[in-house]
């Protein structure tokens, strides 16, 4: 049996929530905490199954994840030569950031290693990091560019001067983590800034870096130094209850302790466009990260041209961008977006068909789609698996004239376990039911 939701349109949202860790910093931080030496402690870390599958890869390799309390973690970090072989495959489950970066570790590890992962990543495009890491001198075989990737032990890394086809944050960290391991100097360069979540995180741990948004530079044997992390709240989680109390009349409601990174936020200025009001309250720093409280309370939208600049800072937060569309008056524009369309799902295609099930008019393009802002009507419609698609569908289930049907989002707990508690609690009208 599939799990599905059953939507209807729900409730203002009212109050004050905080909604999990962020997923891309908790990666990082049992990564860094695994090849530093001492001790690494956690506060913050975000319970989703991509995190789990990443800490128990490392787990597989020798090194002690302690969990002493929910959302903790205690990492016993073994130094950067201290990785040891695994005597099987290493599954990332659904965790594109996960296999993608430890491509870049496994790249410069004395034994070989397989990364495979669940049905949808295994059809996720892995050149982008395979060709500079070959350039690196790694040697990683796959078939036609996809996952599984096999990653042979004892090959001589040397630092290279890459310049990104692509503004990806991932691929630029394979790199530079690949660059841990390597003779020289390892630089990147991006066609724009992505977020520099391993670039503020390798500083924290104590190697020496230089980097400015669009350019990061490290050299090879320096050494890592466990330390303190405490993870904000998931912007993108954050995400899908920005949009929501934006969009539901006489919402408003307070998002606590909210990760700010400037190359993460592109959503924000989108909605602040089309005619959002969100607050930003008390902004401060934690763990190296900017953090604010965010306070929205409902406006009327209103239809834009996305800026293209703004694409890269908010690629993960477009299903909700769409919904935001759907329910502004006039025409969203989106363009710039291909990479939607390699991610969990075809992510414009998706979002497309769902939407057009519930009345709204959108037309996909190659790099984005066309949205005409109006009546949401119930229907049923399926996520496909994707976790973004399941929850910015359940959003637009808010505001429609009916029940809606999702299909297939068991995947949500790869990123947001508890959604559906939580969104009960602001004001959603929600549930789960056996498909």
């Amino acid at each position: 049996m599939s799990r599905d939701w059953i939507a209807r349109p729900g409730s203002p949202l009212q109050g004050r929530v905080r909604v999990p860790g962020d997923k891309s910093i908790s990666h990082r931080a049992v990564m860094l905490g695994a090849l530093a030496e001492g001790t690494t402690h956690v506060r913050g870390f975000l319970e989703g199954e991509d995190t789990r599958a990443t800490a128990k890869v490392f787990e597989q390799l020798g090194v002690s994840v302690e969990a002493p309390s929910e959302s903790e973690r205690v990492i016993r970090g073994v130094g950067l030569q201290g990785l040891r072989g695994a005597t099987g495959p290493l599954d990332c489950g659904n965790a594109g950031t996960g296999m993608r970066l430890l491509a870049g570790v496994l790249a410069g590890q004395a034994f070989g290693s397989t990364l495979t992962g669940d049905a949808s990543l295994s059809k996720r495009p892995m050149k982008r990091v395979i060709e500079p890491l070959e350039r690196m001198g790694a040697s990683v075989t796959s078939q036609e560019g996809l996952p599984p990737l096999h990653i042979a032990g004892g090959q001589a890394l040397r630092g290279i001067d890459y310049v990104l086809p692509v503004a990806s944050a991932q691929v630029k960290s394979a790199v530079l983590l690949a660059g841990l391991y390597a003779d020289g100097v390892t630089r990147v360069t991006e066609p724009h800034p992505t977020r520099d979540y391993t670039e503020r995180m390798l500083a924290a741990f104590g190697w020496p870096i230089e980097f400015r948004p669009g350019f990061a530079e490290l050299s090879g044997g320096h050494r890592l130094t466990g330390t303190e992390v405490d993870v904000p709240a998931d912007f993108s989680s954050a995400a899908f209850f920005l949009v929501a109390a934006s969009v539901i009349p006489g919402s408003e409601l307070c998002i606590e302790a909210v990760g700010m990174n400037p190359r993460r936020t592109g959503l924000l200025a989108a909605l602040r466009a089309m005619g959002a009001d969100i607050t930003e309250r008390a902004a401060r720093e934690q763990g190296g990260e900017p953090v604010a409280d965010l306070l929205v309370r409902y406006a009327p939208l209103h239809g834009i041209e996305v800026p293209v600049e703004l694409v890269p800072d908010m690629i993960d937060e477009f299903p909700a961008l769409f919904v935001a569309a759907a329910c502004a008056s006039g025409r969203t524009v989106v363009r710039g977006a291909a990479e939607l369309r390699v991610k969990e799902s075809d992510r414009i295609a998706t979002m497309a068909t769902g939407l057009r099930a519930l009345g709204v008019s959108i037309e996909e393009t190659p790099d984005g789609a066309v949205i005409e802002g109006g009546v949401i009507r119930g229907g049923r419609v399926d996520s496909h698996g994707d976790h973004r698609i399941a929850m910015s569908l359940a959003i637009a289930a808010q505001r429609a004239s009916q029940e809606v049907r999702i299909g297939d989002v068991a995947n949500v707990a790869t990123s947001f376990p508890g959604f559906v508690g939580l969104a009960q609690r602001c004001g959603f009208a929600l549930d789960h039911v056996e498909g």
